[in-house]
């Protein structure tokens, strides 16, 4: 049976994917207004969708070696998002549990893949400002969509696409406080640093210094090697560094944002990156694809890294 501690001990790779919503938009043509992909868990079409999603994650779990992370589609699943769209109290907390409901069940068909179920947070705003979030706010906001997350049974959390440590210690300690481990993943601009202008050395020692070091690890995503790679820096923070995440695209942020049509870039090239940061990485355990990426990204990023 998988546990979170899998992620930062032993030899094996996972395979983590949070590229979703791109896919299902331009790829496959759904109407997921606001970007969230949250509101598919109350549907029959949706659940079938999301469900056809983690089935093919294991597929290429059973074929490459890889242990696979299933991530409940609750990325904007929190009371500010979701709000808008239509989505609060009772309805948005049935939200994230069916979502996790759809992860679970699917685990329950992994045939031997080691398979971790993770309820999936994302940032308070706009993934990529600043925002004006301070720990404690922080801890108080995303407790309430963590405690239904693990009400409804997931292994872990992964907070991904936050651009402030702030954020981050909020959440780190909201689901410690939960019972749950948590994988902190930043994202950076162009610049390698974070939307506030942090490095992510700092970002990281800051979470560390202000949780006692209860995260599990930290990732990168929603960035193209490119632009991580020179935040690499070879500092001591990096050995708690345990995953990449990247977008297929070397476009900015304000460039994806503004694209009418998607840049899914070079599935080979980008598993080449990521097989090349694994060589000279080697603690680095989970990979995977954020936005542009879909299973041929995944397919080629598994065979590099496995």
């Amino acid at each position: 049976m998988a546990r979170p501690q899998d992620l930062t001990t032993g030899d094996r790779r996972w395979l983590a994917w949070t590229g979703m919503e791109t896919d299902l938009i331009f790829n496959q043509k759904w109407d997921l207004p606001g970007f969230a992909a949250f509101p598919l868990a109350l549907s029959e079409p949706g659940r079938s969708r999301i469900s056809e999603y983690y089935n093919a994650q294991m597929t290429l779990g059973r074929e490459s070696g890889v242990g696979v992370i299933l991530d409940s589609a609750t990325w904007m699943a929190n009371a500010d998002r979701a709000r808008p769209l239509g989505f609060e109290g009772e309805i948005l907390a049935r939200a994230n549990a069916e979502a996790v409901a759809l992860a679970r069940s699917a685990s329950e068909r992994a045939g031997g893949v080691p398979v971790l179920v993770s309820g999936q947070v994302g940032p308070r705003g706009d993934a990529y400002q600043p925002g004006a979030t301070g720990a404690a706010e922080a801890e108080a906001y995303h407790g309430e969509q963590i405690r239904a997350l693990v009400a409804a049974g997931v292994d872990m959390i992964s907070a991904y696409t936050l651009g402030s440590a702030e954020e981050a210690i909020g959440i780190a300690r909201a689901a410690a406080t939960a019972g749950v481990p948590a994988m902190i993943s930043f994202t950076v601009e162009t610049d390698g640093r974070l939307a506030d202008g942090s490095s992510l050395g700092d970002a990281v020692e800051a979470v560390e210094a202000h949780t006692g070091q209860v995260v599990l690890g930290y990732c990168i995503n929603c960035a193209h090697p490119d632009h991580f790679r020179p935040a690499l820096d070879k500092g001591a923070w990096m050995s708690r560094l345990i995953g990449l995440i990247p977008n297929a695209s070397r476009r900015s942020h304000a460039e994806l944002d503004e694209a009418t049509e998607l840049d899914d870039g070079n599935p080979a090239e980008l598993a080449a990156d990521l097989g090349a940061l694994h060589a000279e990485l080697p603690g680095l355990k989970v990979f995977g694809g954020c936005c542009g990426t879909d299973m041929r990204h995944l397919k080629a990023t598994a065979a590099s890294v496995a």
